[in-house]
């Protein structure tokens, strides 16, 4: 199976990670797995102003400080994924990601908090679940 794991660094990636380790025999080493991870875009004044070699590399070293600690933990549990990121609305390049990857699932941590449309999972778990067109695994 080919499975998308959206990290963002909190506690409730810890969760999801936390639930892949626990189920080796659905989400084992023997699946493809991709880390994901979604970036804050800079303002378009700001990204003008520090321009796109700049902005590419703060967009990385973001993406890289949420990634390490989470490809420490699964590499524990012989699990080596692929890595990427995009700059961009989390929810969307989420669901943009899992179908153009053809991923067969997407895991993601979700939270409780805001809204009254939000009280059982969070704003970009939302998102994800509106456009994305795989399945969905949300862990709480």
């Amino acid at each position: 199976m080919k499975i998308l794991l959206a990290v963002d660094g909190s506690p409730f990636t810890k969760k999801m990670l936390a639930y892949l380790v626990t189920h080796p025999e659905l989400f084992g080493p023997h699946n493809a797995f991709t880390l994901f991870t979604a970036v804050e875009a800079l303002p378009p004044r700001a990204r003008a102003a520090v321009g796109a070699e700049v902005a590419h590399g703060y967009y990385t070293d973001e993406a890289a400080k949420v990634a390490a600690p989470v490809l420490e933990f699964l590499a524990r549990h012989s699990i080596v994924p692929e890595v990427t990121h995009h700059a961009g609305r989390a929810g969307e390049l989420i669901a943009q990601a899992a179908t153009d990857g053809g991923f067969d699932l997407v895991m993601m941590g979700s939270h409780g908090h805001g809204a009254l449309a939000n009280l059982v999972m969070g704003s970009v778990a939302t998102q994800v679940l509106a456009h994305c067109k795989v399945p969905v695994l949300l862990v709480r």
